[in-house]
């Protein structure tokens, strides 16, 4: 878990990254400077044996690789992080004129929500063993399992249990 706080930062800016295995369950970070924005996991449904490369060598991208990438991209439909981005921070700073720009269709969302990801945020991943871990470990920093805290944009409550 100190991995996804202290290890190493790669900024959506270099998407794609190499350092990301194409097909894998993990949970990922998502950071704006020190603040901890969000986390996310990928392969819920993912067991070890999906994660096994095809006997031909192929790799077809998988889990966590995939859902960076449409982080990276900015679009909104389908990917709740991107929406989180595009409600919580690019919306309300748009200016009246860029406002027109968007009524007139001269402006895209998806474009500015890009922009914001690729210009200012960055991200921590790890690998899990399959999806069921991925998904433990997301609720667990979700309910503030970090030193940081819970993440911004999509905080759990803590469990008493």
């Amino acid at each position: 878990m100190q991995e996804l706080e202290a290890g190493p930062l790669h900024r959506f800016q270099d998407w794609p990254n190499d350092q990301v295995p194409k097909r894998a369950a993990g949970v990922y970070t998502v950071w704006d400077g020190d603040r901890l924005l969000y986390v996310g996991m990928s392969g819920r449904a993912m067991t070890a044996e999906d994660l096994e490369v095809s006997p031909n060598g192929r790799v077809v991208a998988k889990g966590l690789w995939t859902r960076l990438n449409a982080h990276a991209s900015g679009r909104r439909s389908g990917d709740q992080f991107c929406v989180y981005v595009c409600d919580r921070f690019v919306v309300p700073a748009l200016s009246p004129s860029q406002q027109q720009q968007l009524a007139a269709g001269g402006l895209s969302l998806d474009d500015l929500t890009r922009r914001f990801i690729r210009d200012r945020l960055a991200y921590r991943f790890v690998v899990t063993a399959d999806g069921a871990e991925a998904a433990r470990l997301e609720a667990e920093i979700r309910r503030g399992a970090l030193l940081v805290g819970r993440p911004y944009l999509n905080p759990l409550e803590p469990s008493w249990s």
